[in-house]
């Protein structure tokens, strides 16, 4: 019975805020002469506080023609405004940067939804070493990596050198996919000498903090560094995970001025990689066995980090200079 009042008063509650919501909705709308999403292009600046805001509105629309405008095709996205602009009732000739603005945040919308598409697709690929396209790019990263270092034969325990578990990567694909390889290949072609760089420090993280002699003793111990593909892997599979479940909408926002792509999502890997390694030193770990609970406080960090609407991960990448005007 009271598990039976709670949901009667739950719904009650769901319906009557619906209700003065929109009753609400309407008299802002007779006092200033504008709609909501008039209001949001007007009264917030460009980037994740504005698209986010336009987001909320055409999905909590009541027109079916409004919440079905975030999955649109981009190549019906200029149509898709019209059908807004007159829906509002807006004259686009008096409203002219109106149709601008939403045109921008509507890219930045479907193009969102577009890359999970994408990057789901890859994570579902297998490696196939029967292609020779997954073999070449296997191969460019060793090359990327350890370009003084010939590769002796494809099945080797070299790969072990660049954090692989065996003699074959193809089997530590298997959790992501082509995705994990995608975005190590990105991160040590793109951003090489970071990359290598993590790898040596992922290898020997402490080497600095430590004299010749101290070092001598601690270098076998396995338990100060970590396998850097491996990880690479691992951290790939955070990366998919704050793009499916949307917190990645921040700084994608923030940093695409128009469709977020693929080349934004292995950007913002390079940053989660380089991040979690100066975050793995710092929380110094006792032994490997501690990366599930590095990696979940890394997580929350990051997460805590995209609840600011004005978070861009990757500042260097930011577009910020291209939003000003949208």
């Amino acid at each position: 019975m009271k598990h039976f009042l709670r949901m009667f008063v739950q719904v009650c509650l769901y319906f009557y805020c619906k209700c003065l919501w929109r009753c609400l909705k309407f008299v802002v709308r007779k006092l200033t002469g504008r709609c909501e999403l008039q209001r949001i292009c007007y009264n917030t600046k460009p980037g994740a506080a504005r698209t986010m805001k336009i987001e909320a509105s055409l999905k909590g629309s009541k027109s079916k023609r409004l919440q079905t405008s975030v999955s649109v095709h981009p190549d019906a996205i200029e149509k898709t405004i019209d059908d807004i602009m007159e829906l509002k009732r807006i004259n686009p000739d008096i409203n002219p940067q109106l149709g601008v603005s939403l045109q921008a945040c509507l890219l930045q919308i479907v193009g969102y939804r577009n890359l999970i598409v994408e990057v789901e697709k890859l994570r579902r690929e297998p490696y196939d070493s029967e292609n020779p396209q997954h073999e070449e790019m296997l191969l460019k990263l060793w090359k990327c990596l350890k370009p003084n270092s010939p590769l002796k034969a494809r099945i080797s325990k070299q790969w072990c050198e660049i954090g692989f578990q065996g003699d074959d990567p193809k089997t530590d694909f298997r959790g992501m996919g082509l995705l994990g390889l995608y975005n190590l290949v990105y991160f040590a072609e793109w951003d090489t000498e970071i990359a290598q760089q993590v790898l040596s420090d992922s290898l020997q993280p402490k080497y600095s903090q430590f004299s010749k002699a101290e070092w001598e003793k601690k270098k076998f111990d396995k338990a100060i560094g970590y396998s850097f593909a491996i990880v690479g892997i691992n951290i790939t599979d955070l990366a998919y995970n704050l793009l499916v479940s949307g917190a990645l909408k921040t700084h994608f926002y923030n940093v695409a001025p128009e469709a977020p792509t693929l080349t934004h999502f292995q950007q913002t890997f390079c940053y989660l990689m380089h991040e979690f390694h100066k975050f793995w030193i710092e929380e110094d770990p006792l032994d490997i066995m501690e990366f599930n609970r590095v990696r979940e406080k890394f997580h929350k960090r990051i997460l805590k980090q995209l609840q600011n609407p004005e978070m861009a991960l990757c500042p260097h990448f930011a577009a910020s200079e291209s939003l000003v005007n949208m």
